[in-house]
């Protein structure tokens, strides 16, 4: 596994560094494909807080989570367990799911591209753009995705009509699906 530590805002001290890769390997245990994952944290302080974001995208789903506290060391612990929690979730529901069904198989064999931002330099126009490789899956897989990211939508392309569907947060909690023509 390889871990990319930087700061944001502030300085990312040797202990700091040696705590958080001290941490971070509990979640290694989860990953399938450990030895190709990328870690990606950073380390934030805003006002008074101070947070820890942190990205796994090349793992068989993307993995993201983020935390803020008034001391850093709780803030990378709560994000920890918040990565625990995730990984424990999605194994049991895979596992619950996909049991007899070839679309783990799949879904784990596809390379999965995680994403390049381009960013835009006139500030009328879009000023991010991101680029993925869509990986077949089922809606329920793709809220699934979706809330283990905390997005409020998630782009998926549909395994039975390989088409690009996306599924959205509803602002009544429940979801809505837009599926391609």
């Amino acid at each position: 596994m390889e871990f990319v530590i930087r700061g944001k805002g502030m300085e990312v001290t040797e202990s700091l560094r040696e705590y958080s890769l001290n941490k971070l390997q509990r979640i290694e245990r989860f990953l399938d494909q450990a030895n190709e994952a990328v870690v990606h944290v950073t380390l934030k302080v805003t006002r008074n807080q101070q947070g820890v974001e942190v990205t796994i995208p090349n793992a068989p789903i993307i993995l993201r989570a983020e935390e803020m506290n008034k001391d850093m060391y709780a803030a990378i612990d709560a994000v920890i367990e918040k990565l625990e929690r995730q990984m424990k979730k999605y194994k049991t529901k895979v596992n619950r799911k996909f049991r007899n069904d070839n679309s783990l198989k799949a879904m784990n064999s596809e390379e999965y591209g995680g994403g390049q931002a381009v960013l835009t330099e006139d500030p009328e126009e879009i000023i991010r753009k991101k680029r993925f490789a869509l990986k077949p899956m089922d809606e329920e897989e793709a809220i699934l995705q979706m809330n283990m990211l905390d997005h409020q939508f998630f782009v998926y392309k549909d395994m039975e009509t390989n088409e690009t569907n996306v599924v959205y947060r509803r602002h009544d909690g429940r979801y809505g699906l837009i599926q391609g023509a």
